[in-house]
């Protein structure tokens, strides 16, 4: 039941509540002046009627009229009471009045403020939501602007009103300057282009200025670039022209780009002439390639456009004067693709001027042209500096002089070559290239005199001498030492001079301590041509003190073989002396040779027993790589000379120096002339000796050829052992596990390549384990190899037999003939009872280590 009641007290005699709201209006009566009661009565009466809590509210702010919390809820609550009407409903005024009362109190609430605001823009009330946006701004501290600015900003922009949106913008900018981006871009977007550019103007030369959009200070000014040439008939107050040659000198990594936007600018414009001239002016004043090729396509498609313009017009009109000028411009257009090269050179040249090789292409794109031939060697050799230049800078010169000489005018190029040797040049090379070049232009006009008289002035002495690498003084003083200079002087000398003239030349040359190994060798073989033979063994004995080993090999190899041409055996000791002399620290690389020629001297006018001893010293004094070689050579010479059983010795030797390859070879050699001399013994203990080194598995030529051996001249006793010691040779490799690592990936090289494809796709395995196997499929090969039990009698031939016996049992055939099998590791034989029984015991499990399971 809800009892209705009404105060007593006259004030308000309208005020009715219910028997529920009792305890709040009590507490309210005992602390009217407490927000949480009132705040806790209007939220119980949240489902009441409109009205009713309306003016709870109402009550609530006349006697706290200051309050935040109780305006905030009654304002929101009004504006969501009107929220589905139509915003011509009164009540939308009344919500509007209840908003004034508030800010009677609450101005400098901010919150309030941009509600208020916001309710007034979803009414579309124009004026009044920009005045009140006014009267928020001036109510509120500047530090609270910027919360009313976003929406007010958002409000202007959301009508078409670009007049009173610039005047809002310009005092926003006062308080936010750093957001003049967003000024512009609405600017652009309402076509009012002439103050986008003046603002984007300001903002470029600022250098304080940070774009929040994170725009570098270069791509604000591109911007500007592209909005001031793309609109000169919307942009009046700024001077284009200045603004992007300002830009010109700013910018220098992007001046194609800005040419261009400057170009662009009078071709919108309708400045053809003046465009073209922008664009003649960037194609000389660029600095790089892409600069230039920007500047250049831009050119090209500005004629190109111009070209199709004139011809749609002169299609249309047809007139005389239409064709003229469309003519004109196909020439210009031509003129310009031909000019490319040319510009492109340019270019580069702007780039490093003291370029060599880019003028040489200059006069090359001018051929067919003297005039600018002329003109472009001129200004390459007056631009060039010798000490900065890329490439040889004389060439310029010796091409210059060239071009006169080629157009019959001589006495020009001579002019040209004089001046370039005064040029100051940075090597002496060059200026001694200029002095060779100048003889031979004498030469080819067979001027002999004048081309002398040059190179011998080239050769005199200066006032004040100087070092060859003495830079601090200029070439000139240097050029005396040069050899390219003093070498064409020698050869004219011995073409055109007498032999005195050419000597001195020679001499002069040795003593500047200037000459080459060739040189010397061309002054020795000069004074020969002229029958000065001990002359010319005088210039080989200058040569070798100016020079050490390397460099005096072909000296000494030339001098020793023209003395011992000239004299034989005639000076047999003084010969002696030069050999001695000559391999007097001499490398073991360059010993070969002096050795052999000093051995061919005693063999054809010494002493044998000398040429022996040379050829030992030689086998010592050569590279190792040589000695096998030379250790050859001296076995011949010994077996020529001595007889073959001189030669044992040799060998020995050999096998003891050698390595195991090359005295493996010697073994045999030597073993095989053994047989030949009848020395079986001698030759069944070089086998012996040679077995040490000989790996069963890896070298089956030489134990082969031992079975051969033994076959032919041995008994069961020698054959016997020579398997022991197969298998003991076999057992002391199968011991050393780093060798037979080794020997192993030889032996299975062909089949298996490397360690890792024993096991192919299981490169991590362990390399050791792969060996382990590799070892065990080796042994079980062999033994599946072993040869089946020899089924005929076995006899043995005597060792003592002679050869017409071996003959006569070769050609029957021989019960007894010997069987072998492949390996020689024979199971038991059958034999005769009157034959002794041969047993064969396995190798211990021992001797494989852990190559082999139990």
């Amino acid at each position: 039941m809800v009892v209705m009641a009404r105060l007593s007290r006259q004030e308000r005699p309208d005020l009715v509540f219910d028997e529920e709201d009792l305890p709040y209006e009590e507490e309210i009566m005992r602390n009217q002046f407490s927000v949480k009661c009132w705040l806790r009565y209007i939220e119980f009466k949240q489902g009441a009627p409109k009205p009713r809590l309306n003016q709870l509210y109402e009550r609530a702010l006349k006697l706290l009229p200051c309050s935040y919390k109780l305006w905030y809820r009654y304002l929101k609550a009004r504006r969501a009471q009107v929220k589905h009407r139509c915003v011509t409903d009164p009540a939308y005024e009344d919500v509007n009045n209840c908003h004034e009362r508030a800010f009677v109190f609450m101005h400098k609430m901010p919150r309030l403020w941009l509600d208020y605001c916001q309710f007034l823009m979803d009414q579309g009330r124009v004026t009044h939501t920009r005045r009140t946006f006014d009267r928020a701004l001036r109510a509120l501290p500047i530090t609270q602007h910027s919360r009313i600015w976003p929406l007010y900003l958002r409000f202007l922009r959301s009508h078409p009103l670009p007049e009173t949106a610039v005047r809002g913008y310009r005092r926003f900018l006062k308080l936010s300057p750093e957001s003049a981006e967003e000024y512009i871009e609405y600017l652009k977007s309402s076509d009012r282009l002439d103050e986008a550019a003046q603002r984007l103007a300001t903002v470029v030369n600022d250098e304080r200025f940070v774009s929040k959009a994170g725009k570098s200070n270069y791509q604000l000014w591109h911007e500007l670039c592209d909005l001031i040439s793309q609109n000169p008939d919307k942009v009046q107050s700024l001077n284009v022209d200045a603004i992007i040659r300002g830009g010109l000198t700013r910018f220098t990594d992007q001046l194609g780009k800005l040419w261009c936007s400057l170009a662009d600018y009078y071709i919108r414009s309708g400045h053809f002439e003046k465009a073209r001239d922008v664009y003649e002016e960037a194609i000389r004043t660029v600095m790089t390639v892409r600069d230039f090729t920007q500047v250049f396509d831009s050119y090209a498609q500005f004629e190109e456009s111009m070209i199709a313009a004139q011809m749609e017009t002169a299609s249309e009109l047809g007139r005389e004067e239409d064709d003229v000028d469309l003519e004109l411009r196909l020439a210009r257009f031509e003129q310009l693709i031909g000019r490319r090269p040319l510009l492109l050179n340019s270019v580069l040249l702007r780039q490093n001027p003291h370029h060599v090789h880019e003028w040489h292409k200059r006069v090359a794109l001018h051929q067919g042209r003297p005039r600018e031939i002329i003109n472009t060697y001129t200004e390459a050799v007056q631009t060039v500096d010798p000490f900065k230049a890329t490439g040889k800078p004389h060439t310029l010169w010796v091409a210059f002089a060239k071009f006169y000489e080629e157009n019959g005018q001589l006495d020009d190029a001579r002019v040209i070559l004089e001046k370039a040797t005064r040029v100051s040049f940075k090597q002496v090379d060059d200026l001694a290239s200029v002095w060779c070049e100048c003889g031979e232009l004498e030469l080819r006009h067979e001027n002999y005199d004048q081309a002398l008289r040059l190179l011998r002035k080239a050769t005199a002495l200066p006032a004040r001498r100087a070092e060859y690498f003495d830079g601090s003084e200029p070439v000139q003083n240097r050029v005396y030492k040069s050899l390219k200079v003093w070498s064409m002087l020698a050869d004219l000398e011995e073409s055109l001079g007498t032999f005195q003239s050419t000597k001195a030349v020679y001499d002069r040359i040795l003593d500047l301590r200037i000459a080459t190994p060739q040189i010397v060798i061309n002054y020795a073989m000069f004074l020969e041509e002229h029958k000065y033979f001990e002359e010319s063994f005088k210039a080989y004995e200058r040569g070798i003190s100016l020079f050490k080993w390397p460099n005096v090999s072909d000296i000494w190899s030339t001098y020793l073989t023209k003395f011992i041409a000239r004299y034989g055996g005639r000076k047999l000791e003084r010969a002696r002396d030069l050999f001695e002399q000559a391999l007097d620290g001499c490398p073991p690389r360059y010993a070969k040779t002096l050795y052999l020629l000093y051995a061919q001297l005693e063999e054809e006018w010494g002493l044998a027993r000398h040429a022996m001893a040379v050829y030992e010293r030689a086998t010592q004094a050569v590279e190792p790589a040589q000695q096998y070689d030379m250790f050859n050579i001296y076995i011949k010479r010994a077996a020529e000379i001595y007889g073959v059983t001189h030669t044992r010795g040799i060998y020995q030797k050999a096998i003891e120096v050698l390595s195991d390859e090359h005295a493996r070879e010697m073994c045999l050699r030597f073993a095989d002339m053994e047989c030949k001399l009848g020395e079986i013994d001698r030759a069944r203990a070089i086998y012996s000796f040679c077995s040490q080194i000989c790996d069963p598995r890896t070298t089956g030529a030489f134990w082969q050829t031992w079975k051969d051996f033994e076959v032919r001249h041995g008994n069961e006793d020698t054959i016997r052992e020579m398997l022991r010691i197969r298998r003991s040779v076999q057992a002391t490799y199968n011991t050393q596990v780093n060798f037979m690592a080794s020997q192993m990936l030889k032996v299975s090289g062909s089949a298996a390549g490397t360690v890792s494809d024993l096991a192919p796709g299981q490169s991590g395995m362990d390399d050791m384990k792969l060996l382990e196997q590799r070892a065990e499929q080796l042994a079980a090969e062999a033994e599946h190899d072993q040869p089946t039990r020899a089924q005929n009698k076995i006899l043995f031939v005597r060792s003592d037999a002679s050869r017409e016996e071996l003959a006569e049992l070769a050609q029957q055939a021989n019960p007894e003939e010997i069987e072998l099998g492949e390996d020689e590791d024979d199971d038991e034989m059958d034999l005769e009872p009157n034959e002794v029984r041969l047993e064969q015991q396995s190798v211990p499990a021992a001797v494989f280590g852990s190559l082999k399971e139990d």
